[in-house]
């Protein structure tokens, strides 16, 4: 499986708002700079963000965006439901009429663990899960320079 640059960048910036959730929105130019992502790229996805209902936009000098739920609301298999679709892995793993081996092929039942394990970890982890390993990593890394 090979996640897109859809689907990391697009949980990168979510994983921004994630992080800012409750003091405000954050303009796109902040997510672009902190996560380096270029500027149209990450209005695209935010966009496609915004129109599933995951995060809202707030116009004005202040505005910018913000997660339309609590980060503990929203799992990486909603994001990964926007950006990279609902397509399993291979085409035949839902829809018998694309590969007349179907009936036969045992890799067929592989491919379908491999995608509803994946998609298992994905529904299990929310942007609360990954909003406390990154505070994690940044007190640990605090640590090592503290010393």
């Amino acid at each position: 499986m090979k996640l897109s640059t859809k689907m990391r960048y697009g949980t990168r910036g979510m994983l921004e708002l994630a992080l800012h959730y409750g003091r405000g929105p954050l303009s796109l130019a902040e997510i672009a700079e902190r996560e380096e992502i270029s500027l149209k790229y990450l209005e695209s996805l935010l966009s496609m963000l915004h129109s599933a209902g995951l995060v809202q936009s707030m116009r004005g000098a202040q505005g910018g965006y913000v997660l339309a739920k609590a980060p503990e609301k929203v799992n990486l298999r909603d994001i990964f439901q926007v950006l990279e679709g609902p397509e399993p892995f291979v085409s035949c793993m839902y829809n018998g009429q694309t590969c007349k081996r179907r009936a036969d092929c045992v890799t067929q039942e592989v491919w379908t663990q491999m995608y509803d394990a994946a998609m298992r970890v994905l529904q299990d982890t929310t942007l609360a899960d990954l909003v406390e390993r990154t505070r994690i990593r940044q007190g640990a890394a605090a640590m090592i320079y503290d010393i």
